[in-house]
């Protein structure tokens, strides 16, 4: 059996992860790998309901402590439900943001204290790690653009400021910085051809990695 492995497609908003995510899938299959596409938060039926609360545009007096424990719980779920148990079944996981999100919206956009956000993430991961972040990384207000020419309606998040988008884009540049052999930064303001390239190389690298 294969050995299983985790990685995450994440960074701006408007960036073209469902895009990357699905060229990601198709190429690990043809490659003989059972995937599991997931997201975060959700991906459990427990994950989906905390979603639609996290998310929902018509509750902007959500506290940020609420919020990220919000995140904290999804994501313990997430783990013990379907992540852990995929990965030691020999299956890919692919899942659209994990807790580098966390990281650069709570603390580095919204300004919640590092070490508050440490002790409720280390509790949900419980030991766990992905294998690899992939950050698509994209000026905010293109990524805005992007995602309002789509025709969707903006989530809670996506309706901030363009100051915490950037610090957020900030956030996630920072940790790949910090991390580089847990992170790999993707251009996102390429065509979506060039893009899905540049990620499908750095998931070969990790396939060498984890044979």
């Amino acid at each position: 059996m294969s050995k299983g492995f985790m990685l995450v497609c994440d960074g701006s908003n408007g960036a073209g992860k469902t895009t990357v995510i699905k060229g990601i899938e198709a190429y690990l299959t043809s490659k003989g790998y059972e995937v599991v596409l997931t997201r975060e938060p959700g991906g459990t039926v427990i994950g989906e309901k905390i979603r639609e609360v996290i998310l929902d545009p018509k509750t902007p007096q959500m506290t940020d402590l609420a919020e990220l424990m919000l995140f904290g719980a999804a994501r313990a779920q997430h783990i013990e439900e379907k992540i852990r148990p995929a990965i030691e079944s020999g299956k890919v996981v692919i899942s659209d943001r994990f807790d580098a999100a966390t990281f650069s919206f709570q603390h580095y956009a919204r300004g919640i204290n590092l070490q508050t956000i440490e002790t409720i993430n280390n509790l949900a991961l419980n030991g766990f790690k992905p294998d690899l972040n992939i950050i698509l990384d994209l000026e905010p207000e293109l990524g805005l653009k992007r995602v309002q020419q789509r025709g969707e309606g903006l989530d809670r998040l996506e309706v901030e400021k363009l100051d915490f988008l950037k610090r957020a884009r900030e956030g996630y540049l920072i940790q790949a910085k910090a991390a580089p052999e847990s992170f790999a930064v993707i251009d996102a303001s390429y065509s979506q051809e060039e893009v899905l390239k540049r990620c499908l190389e750095v998931v070969d690298e990790l396939m060498g990695r984890t044979a």
